[in-house]
């Protein structure tokens, strides 16, 4: 009923029909819930929920989001229709992410059933463009902060129950929890002619030329800082167990194996790579032979502040080598999640009693979520959703015959309580 809501979110503006239908849905299958929370619609439809706990002083928050990017022509089965098949439930959004957001509600639904009180406030938002990148979890920030809501835990999208992450482990799957998400700063490069007539300027030194040299040298180069970050060591620690030798004798000894693998990592392939530092990609490149310049667009992705500065510092100098000049477009750092927090190692906890078959380990997550708006009123930002997905499953995410099995949101759900019921 909830994958029947086309809630595509358009740059457009919004539209609420299809938002008002999925609002309408979650009252009627989720009674008690909306009986007995208090409700906030923030912006436009970013959905505030708080669940009122034994102890009012302290707050946890479980989130998500509804909207959904838009179905291409590649499905071989209507998007839309929420079509349940081999167990499976597909439409655009089930494993993005309204599988977990229906895991959330059933989940809070079941404990209000049962007749319990959490212990603390058990808080549930779920933005309405998190797709575009929009105002809803602004707002959310916006509304915590005026009212002093801060978090002990958030849990949002970004980690889930996965196959493997390495070659040779024996075990089914592993709860990856995501600590940390790599900050953001994209760069306008330029190169322009110094002759002001373009037939007077030597070929050999034509700004896309220049250009083509720096993109060259920057990215063939390893002019970045290499290290094992915290999150990084503790996620090799978490699967080391479950890893054959020899991965297992590496990181089970990275006081001896760390320099090894901080240059094995980025060889094995981009994902692996992009744990032990800055990544540096190009996105754009416009300009021609005749033009008086050539502009490149570069997002770094980072994980380290610090290593930034340097590895920006690295990057400059090639550019003033080939006489490029760099202007800033988008600046945006997270800090990661307390890993020696109580409510991080309760996460843990939930995760090796409701999931004893799968390892769970931190991990840095390289793409974007909602969650980083919220680092200013909670310490312990998880981007982890409990929900089970396959290979298939993850590559259906913005892509065609996105699916999720009906038993991993059932699964979510009961972590999803087990999580509020016991925090301590």
């Amino acid at each position: 009923r909830m994958l029947r809501c086309a809630t595509v979110s358009h740059k457009e503006g919004h539209d609420d029909t299809e938002f008002a239908k999925l609002r309408a849905v979650v009252e009627e299958d989720f009674p008690l819930l909306h009986q007995k929370a208090q409700r906030l619609l923030l912006a436009e439809d970013c959905w505030f929920y708080k669940i009122p706990g034994k102890d009012d002083s302290r707050n946890i928050l479980l989130m998500s989001h509804h909207d959904v990017v838009p179905a291409d022509t590649d499905w071989t089965m209507p998007a839309f229709e929420g079509i349940i098949k081999d167990g499976k439930v597909y439409g655009r959004g089930a494993a993005d992410t309204k599988g977990s957001l229906c895991a959330i509600l059933f989940g809070m639904e079941e404990m209000l059933r049962a007749g319990i009180t959490p212990p603390v406030n058990v808080y549930i938002v779920s933005s309405h463009n998190e797709e575009l990148g929009g105002n809803g979890m602004a707002a959310t920030l916006e509304y915590c902060q005026k009212n002093g809501i801060t978090f002990e835990v958030i849990l949002d999208e970004g980690g889930a129950i996965v196959e493997p992450p390495l070659p040779g482990m024996n075990c089914e799957m592993c709860a990856m929890v995501a600590v940390h998400e790599k900050g953001r700063l994209k760069l306008t490069c330029t190169a322009k002619n110094e002759s002001s007539h373009v037939s007077l300027t030597a070929f050999k030194g034509n700004p896309v030329e220049r250009m083509s040299q720096f993109i060259r040298e920057v990215t063939t180069k390893n002019i970045f800082i290499r290290r094992l970050h915290p999150q990084t060591r503790a996620m090799f620690l978490g699967l080391a167990p479950y890893c054959k030798l020899p991965m297992k004798l590496l990181m089970s000894n990275l006081w001896l194996f760390g320099g090894l693998l901080t240059k094995v990592l980025p060889k094995l392939n981009a994902t692996a790579g992009g744990m032990v530092g800055t990544t540096c990609n190009f996105q754009e490149i416009q300009g021609s032979v005749n033009s008086k310049e050539c502009s490149a667009t570069v997002m770094f992705r980072n994980i380290n502040e610090e290593d930034l500065k340097a590895d920006y510092a690295a990057f400059k100098a090639v550019a003033d080598k080939y006489g490029i000049t760099l202007e800033t477009q988008r600046e945006e750092y997270y800090a990661p999640a307390d890993m020696s927090s109580p409510a991080y190692r309760y996460t843990m906890d939930c995760l090796a009693k409701v999931f004893p078959r799968y390892p769970a380990a931190p991990y840095i997550l390289p793409a974007g979520t909602d969650a980083w708006r919220l680092t200013p009123v909670c310490n312990c930002v998880l981007r982890f959703a409990p929900t089970r997905m396959s290979k298939q499953q993850l590559g259906s995410i913005h892509s065609a015959d996105e699916n999720l099995d009906i038993s991993a949101i059932a699964e979510a759900a009961a972590f999803y309580k087990y999580f509020a019921v016991n925090y301590r």
